[in-house]
């Protein structure tokens, strides 16, 4: 005890107009991991005694970062086994404290600087960028098996689309699409099936996509929702085999691309009169007297219209409960621009590896905030869309049972 308050006196001394409480700190958690040592060696230091059952071997030097500032601890090292403070973890609470504050900032979007701000801001060191990248490689084995995890069917709904952020390959900055699938489980939830990130909307590419989704287990497909890119119509033709529902949303902006700005609301307004219609039946009908009024002013938007017939109206044919959800992909379009607004301020990512990252870690927070909100749609409006072979599946889970 004299020893402890001779020290204490000399910190007060030294430090009255410095850190002190830091120093005194350090101090204290010195003298709390001599004691715990002597405890596992089984006697002071340097004493002799029939009780001592190990021996102490020097000390490794060990920072420790705290709302005081950054420690300097020298942790005592025993001859047999190992010695960790118990105030410590196998790593120590403050470092997954920086690691969680870090990985969230980094998901949210903030840049390196303002991660920076706000670590000192803690009362801890500044951290690199190199240190950023370090620490939220830790969010990879998360993304992995959130991304890699089995798709238990059915998945009568998948919605299919695709944004572009610019990555460093190779040494040289291009823009890489990012597709993603969300779905509609039996239970009426949406969830993330699966992204992957590629140099371009390739049908090579979005068929691979599609078919790595069909090994995790993707089935019970029965309407697909997408643009109309072709090469990703012609991957869901080849891999899934489902209709397919074209996007009215782009549909509209393909359309009205070919009409005069003044004309806009007009034309949308007349070609949507086929969306609120009562059937299916009744939608054609007025859809193709909508392109036969447009014929003489618009030629180029009635041909549009008579080819892409089948497929802007495809989801008429599905429970009139689900068209709202199922005639866009507006609820992927909301998924991307906040995939654009926490990537925005990143600019340029180091990698794709980095997209995927920050990406899917994002939608995997999405799909849990899925989960405890409001079905998409109702279990009971989506049993008349399943097959009798998916519906019989579902009776034969363990959970069922």
């Amino acid at each position: 005890m004299t020893e402890d308050r001779m020290a204490l006196i000399e910190l007060a001394e030294k430090h009255a107009d410095g850190d002190l409480l830091r120093e005194l700190g350090e101090l204290v958690l010195q003298r709390l991991m001599d004691a715990e040592a002597e405890q596992h060696c089984g006697a002071g230091r340097h004493e002799r005694s029939d009780d001592r059952i190990n021996q102490r071997n020097g000390y490794r030097e060990r920072t420790l970062e705290t709302r005081l500032g950054t420690m300097d601890l020298r942790i005592p090292k025993l001859r047999t086994g190992s010695y960790l403070p118990s105030f410590l973890e196998p790593r120590k609470a403050s470092e997954q404290a920086l690691v969680a504050v870090v990985q969230e900032a980094y998901v949210k979007g903030i840049s390196t600087r303002k991660v920076d701000d706000l670590v000192q801001a803690m009362g801890m060191n500044g951290i690199s960028k190199s240190q950023v990248s370090r620490l939220c490689e830790e969010l990879d084995e998360r993304v992995e098996a959130f991304l890699n995890r089995p798709l238990d069917g059915p998945w009568a709904y998948v919605w299919l689309d695709a944004t572009y952020l610019k990555s460093r390959e190779r040494g040289a900055v291009s823009s890489q699409a990012v597709v993603v699938a969300v779905g509609v489980s039996s239970e009426g939830r949406r969830e993330t099936l699966g992204m992957a990130v590629g140099p371009a909307e390739t049908e090579a590419f979005w068929t691979e996509f599609l078919r790595s989704l069909v090994r995790r287990g993707l089935s019970g497909v029965r309407l697909v929702v997408s643009d109309a890119h072709e090469g990703l119509k012609q991957a869901i033709a080849k891999v899934i085999g489902a209709t397919w529902q074209r996007c009215r949303v782009h549909f509209m902006r393909n359309a009205l691309a070919h009409v005069p700005r003044k004309q806009h609301s007009m034309v949308a307004a007349v070609i949507r009169t086929a969306f609120v219609q009562e059937n299916q039946q009744e939608a054609r009908q007025q859809w193709r007297e909508t392109a036969d009024k447009l014929r003489e002013r618009f030629a180029k938007v009635a041909e549009l219209m008579d080819s892409a017939e089948d497929d802007v109206l495809a989801f008429m044919s599905f429970p009139k409960e689900h068209w709202p959800q199922l005639a866009s992909t507006n609820s992927l379009e909301r998924l991307n621009k906040e995939i654009k607004r926490r990537s925005r301020v990143v600019g340029i990512f180091p990698n794709n590896a980095a997209i995927m990252r920050l990406v899917g870690t994002l939608l995997a927070e999405q799909t849990d905030e899925w989960q405890v909100t409001r079905r998409y749609m109702s279990q009971e409006t989506l049993a008349r869309v399943l097959s009798t072979e998916d519906q019989a599946n579902l009776l034969d889970r363990p959970e069922a049972a």
